[in-house]
C-alpha cells in the first residue's frame, strides 16, 4: 500500500465487537482487510478497554482471539483525548462518553468512523458534520472502502 493513501477505519466498541464475535459480517471483513495490509484499522484505547470488558462479560470464550486479532490486524491505537480536548467538543455528539470516540476518531485522522451505535452516531448527522468524517455501520465502511481502493487502483 505504499504508493496509495492510507485507508484508515475507526472503529468503536460495538464494531470491534461484532468483528471478534463473529465470523462472518463486515466487521468481521475489515478486520480481515487490515490482517492482510489492505486497511488500517484505528481505535482508542477507551474502545480497546470498552471492548475487552464486555467481552469478557458476554463472550468470554472470544477474549484470546480478541487479543490475536488486535496483533494480527496491525491495529492502531490511539491514546485518549485529554479531559480539556473532550471538554472543548462537548457539542459534538449528545452522548457526552461518546464525544471521546469521536475526538479521538479525529485526532487519528480517520477516514470513516465504524460503529453499530446509530441512536448516538448515525441517526445524527450534526456528529459527522461536526466532525468531518463519515459515520456509519462496518457495512457502510466497508462499501467506502471497496470505493476507495477501486479509485485508487483504477
Amino acid at each position: 500500500m505504499s504508493t496509495m493513501s492510507r485507508i484508515d477505519v475507526f472503529l468503536d466498541s460495538s464494531a470491534l465487537f461484532a468483528g471478534v464475535a463473529s465470523s462472518t459480517g463486515a466487521a468481521r471483513a475489515l478486520l480481515l482487510l487490515a490482517e492482510v495490509d489492505r486497511i488500517t484499522i484505528t481505535v482508542s484505547e477507551q474502545v480497546i478497554t470498552e471492548t475487552e470488558r464486555a467481552l469478557a462479560r458476554k463472550l468470554p470464550a472470544a477474549l484470546g482471539y480478541y487479543r490475536q486479532a488486535l496483533r494480527s490486524t496491525g491495529l492502531r491505537i490511539v491514546q485518549d483525548p485529554s479531559p480539556e480536548e473532550n471538554r472543548a467538543h462537548q457539542g459534538i455528539i449528545r452522548h457526552p462518553p461518546d464525544v471521546a470516540i469521536v475526538v479521538a476518531a479525529m485526532r487519528a485522522d480517520a477516514g470513516f468512523i465504524a460503529t453499530f451505535n446509530r441512536r448516538h452516531f448515525i441517526d445524527d448527522p450534526h456528529v459527522a458534520s461536526e466532525a468531518g468524517i463519515p459515520i456509519g455501520t462496518p457495512g457502510d465502511a466497508l462499501a467506502w472502502v471497496r470505493r476507495t481502493l477501486t479509485r485508487e487502483s483504477g
